[in-house]
């Protein structure tokens, strides 16, 4: 069993992750760890383990056994609210088909993460506006879901993940929905963003050309983990 190796200044590491579903093992000894500002892949075929990592890592689903440490802190020691509050702060996702609102615009899909945090919605919409900016959708502000294509409709959801100016941010097969032309340009914009975050990016896919935008791959297969070598 291989695993990976937890080089100091981690953000957020994972060792020895075991998961079972029934008599099933979803995860067996894998291990991870990210860096402020680095794009990590997951890569692995379907049922290799590599949602169900992503999912331990963001405090989703808690392993059987194994460690994830997440700011120097255990993430199996806090409370089930204190595991929310990342999530909603300092956390931020993307999934395959973006997950917007229907009912809302754009712009106030980019702002609910602010305003279930509390912050007033001028200030949230003025955050949310900028991000749109930054993700080149900003002329679909008043639009809603429904009125915009695909790649747009993700543009948008990886704005309303970074708005909250995640530490880390999990992305879930980000261009799965996506033609390849759109897939390349919402990494681009995704990578350049984050980057210029200092976010730590946990990016699981199974296309190549979406891993090569990552600074380093980690392969799962049968719920174990192998870090191959820095891609960039």
């Amino acid at each position: 069993m291989s695993s990976t190796p937890t080089p100091a200044g981690s953000l957020l590491t994972a060792t020895g992750l075991h998961k079972a579903y029934g008599p099933t093992p979803a995860l067996d000894g894998a291990s991870f760890s990210v860096h402020p500002g680095e794009v990590v892949a997951v890569m692995g075929p379907s049922g290799s383990g590599k949602s169900t990592l992503l999912h331990c890592l963001a405090g989703i689903v808690t392993p059987d056994s194994g460690t994830i440490t997440y700011d120097g802190r255990d993430l199996a020691g806090m409370s089930d609210a204190e595991r929310s509050a990342l999530r909603r702060g300092e956390f931020g996702f993307v999934f395959q088909f973006g997950q917007l609102v229907p009912e809302l615009t754009c712009v106030e899909n980019v702002a609910l993460p602010l305003r279930l945090n509390g912050v007033k919605r001028k200030e949230a919409e003025r955050r949310a506006t900028a991000w749109l900016q930054k993700l080149e959708v900003d002329g679909l502000a008043d639009k809603r879901p429904g009125e915009m294509s695909g790649g747009q409709g993700q543009r948008v959801a990886v704005a309303r993940s970074l708005v909250t100016n995640p530490r880390v941010l999990f992305a879930d097969e980000p261009t799965g929905a996506l033609d390849s032309l759109n897939g390349e340009r919402v990494m681009e914009l995704l990578t350049e963003a984050a980057r210029g975050a200092n976010a730590a990016v946990v990016l699981v896919t199974h296309e190549a050309r979406v891993a090569a935008y990552s600074d380093r791959e980690v392969v799962v297969r049968d719920g174990r983990s192998r870090d191959m070598e820095y891609t960039r």
